[in-house]
């Protein structure tokens, strides 16, 4: 097999071209959150819209579950930031050259650049032929810089980039300064009286004493007064410097397109794990998650919302796991229970831990075998918009309209806390069309509501409750089970908000 990416098993599943923009669910999911801690600093490699593009085959998945599983390997993980590091080094040096203005500083900066990057292929090349891979994607591009580092095209450059490293080491003129006139010739095995000076005068070291010697301003860039000397030492060894001008001006391309590909790609893995670390330290589990495209039979165990958890990570604060299931028909979560008690956060969790899956990274669950969808889509809550002149209830049915109208049966649904704006006749009414719509499409859902009555519309529902401490009702556990919603949990939470429980009305009547 060519090597043509790292990221894609084919040209099918690449994205097209130009930037993409980000999903519109993204925010409702918290996706944005985390997009943006995994690609903050790498700005350079435009890794986004690697994460706006979801993978639409099984096996294109499993690629990347492989090339993960590889670099999971630390060794191998080093080498990886060790060649990045390499070329970032080498990029840095081209976009140096680009603002300095005299020929002989131009091309001795291209020329440390060439080394950099010859250096890293030849590094990269010898890890990965000690490496002990698995991936269909790593051994082809092994089998890729190997090739091509035994070209000819490379050898010859990497043997001109040394030859001429050597040249121009073994440049060595002396200056001879008169008034204001600068004198340059070759050195001519002129006696270097540097040691004699510091020997005569260690006798009159005492200490820490001041020191007298001026201090001279070391510039970025050559100035004209250096650049005028390296014109002249260019004419005293007018071969070596002619031979680099030369070198410059055929190897102007010496990138190889593939390699450079590589390189971005491959920060798509390293920026992931480098995400996930801090995390597994915690003792939180991920996972490769098993996929169809067919069956929605679904599972995942210990699993969190990841947005959520980098937050109470910072605050030192204990993060919940849950568990979920759909077997035989269930297609339907409707998720009820007291506020604050997990609720969105469960339903971000189930989109987010799809979405991750998609796109061929490990997911914040223990084990999981999740269904490979065409496309998600979500309803959560936003602020009324005075523009469209429309009201609340009004926008929420516009919205979840334009929902129904592009859901398949291979589509997953969000919906947190619909027709909340509503009269609760009104919101059992649209509540219960919207369910019954999405039975009829047969997709995936996860609806977060307060109307229990829901849970009763078919055998393909599966009611999910957030649970209290039973001894303290107030108190939330966070943790989202399956069993029949009773609206006992929420009535009691709100009762013990106001203070109306038995024991706190018999409290109040003793005193």
């Amino acid at each position: 097999m060519t090597f043509q990416s790292i990221l894609f098993k084919s040209a099918e599943d690449r994205p097209p071209d130009g930037a993409l923009a980000q999903p519109v669910f993204f925010v409702d999911l918290n996706l944005d959150q985390i997009v943006a801690t995994i690609t903050a600093g790498k700005a350079e490699y435009n890794l986004a819209p690697f994460f706006h593009w979801p993978l639409r085959d099984v096996d294109a998945i499993h690629y990347r579950h492989e090339v993960m599983r590889d670099l999971e390997d630390i060794a191998l993980f080093g080498n990886m930031k060790t060649f990045a590091a390499a070329l970032r080094s080498m990029r840095e040096t081209l976009k140096q050259l680009e603002k300095r203005h005299y020929r002989h500083e131009k091309e001795a900066l291209f020329l440390d650049a060439v080394d950099a990057y010859c250096g890293a292929i030849s590094s990269l090349t010898s890890c990965l032929g000690l490496a002990n891979l698995h991936s269909r994607g790593l051994m082809s591009f092994r089998r890729y810089i190997t090739d091509y580092a035994a070209s000819d095209r490379f050898t010859s450059l990497l043997s001109q980039t040394r030859k001429l490293k050597a040249d121009i080491s073994s440049v060595k003129y002396t200056l001879q300064i008169r008034g204001g006139s600068i004198t340059v010739r070759k050195y001519d095995s002129e006696i270097n009286y540097t040691d004699d000076v510091e020997e005569t005068f260690l006798r009159f070291k005492q200490g820490a004493v001041k020191d007298y010697r001026l201090t001279f301003k070391d510039y970025p860039q050559m100035n004209h007064v250096e650049a005028a000397v390296m014109d002249r030492v260019a004419r005293l060894y007018a071969e070596i410097f002619a031979n680099v001008t030369l070198f410059c001006e055929n190897n102007s391309t010496y990138l190889d397109a593939t390699i450079d590909r590589f390189d971005r790609e491959v920060q798509f893995y390293v920026a992931y794990l480098d995400y996930l670390a801090p995390f597994r330290r915690t003792g939180l589990s991920f996972c490769y998650p098993d996929l169809s495209s067919e069956s929605k039979e679904i599972y995942t165990y210990d699993a969190f919302d990841l947005a959520l958890a980098s937050v109470l990570k910072a605050k030192s604060t204990a993060i919940v796991c849950n568990d979920f299931y759909l077997k035989d028909n269930e297609r339907i979560f409707i998720v009820s229970g007291p506020n604050n008690g997990g609720k969105t956060t469960f339903a971000r969790m189930f989109g987010q831990l799809h979405y991750l899956a998609s796109l061929g990274c490990l997911i914040p669950a223990r084990s999981a075998r999740l269904f490979l969808f065409d496309q998600i889509l979500t309803h959560f809550e936003r602020e009324e918009d005075i523009s469209n002149l429309r009201g609340k209830l009004q926008d929420d049915l516009v919205r979840i309209h334009e929902i129904l109208s592009q859901a398949t049966s291979e589509s997953i649904i969000v919906m947190n806390e619909i027709f909340s704006s509503g009269t609760l006749k009104d919101a059992i009414f649209l509540g219960t069309k919207v369910i019954e719509r999405i039975i009829e499409i047969d997709a995936l859902c996860v609806c977060v509501t307060f109307i229990d009555e829901l849970t009763l519309l078919s055998d393909r529902i599966v009611s999910a409750v957030s649970t209290i401490v039973p001894e303290r009702p107030a108190v939330r556990t966070y943790k989202i089970v399956r069993k029949p919603a009773d609206g006992l949990a929420y009535a009691m939470s709100i009762a013990e908000k106001y203070g109306l429980t038995r024991r706190q009305i018999l409290e109040r009547i003793k005193s």
